[in-house]
């Protein structure tokens, strides 16, 4: 299993009328777990598109538990589901830091596209092969 936690601090843009972040602000979240969990793991977005390819969103799942505010920090936790088939998944939870509890969970999926096409892979693209071989044959 591989994991990346990364933090983010709660900005007031991200704070609705009653001071908790208005919930668009968590899709952000999971972005920003997806590029420190692809900075850590050689998985970002531009090294997909080093090899022609782009990855899109095609499911997005997201359940509120409680809340975060203004002042508070979330802890984005960012793990890989591996599959066979050509994509990526992934699992979220955001922790508020202040408080310890579990505010958010959610996973997300995306498709490998060849972008000047737009045509999707219906099978596992090379690059991906060897990302997997290498991080996850001693997982």
């Amino acid at each position: 299993m591989l994991k990346n936690t990364s933090h983010s601090i709660i900005k007031f843009s991200e704070v609705d009328s009653l001071h908790v972040v208005w919930h668009g602000h968590y899709v952000r979240y999971f972005e920003d777990g997806r590029e420190a969990f692809g900075k850590q793991f050689g998985l970002g977005y531009l090294d997909v598109y080093a090899h022609g390819l782009a990855v899109p969103l095609v499911d997005l799942q997201v359940s509120f538990k409680r809340i975060l505010e203004y002042g508070d920090t979330a802890i984005i936790e960012t793990t890989f589901i591996d599959s066979p088939a050509a994509k990526l998944m992934f699992n979220y939870h955001i922790l508020s830091e202040k408080h310890g509890y579990v505010a958010c969970t959610g996973k997300t999926t995306q498709v490998f596209m060849n972008p000047h096409k737009k045509e999707l892979f219906i099978t596992m693209p090379p690059f991906m092969e060897d990302w997997k071989t290498k991080w996850l044959k001693n997982k």
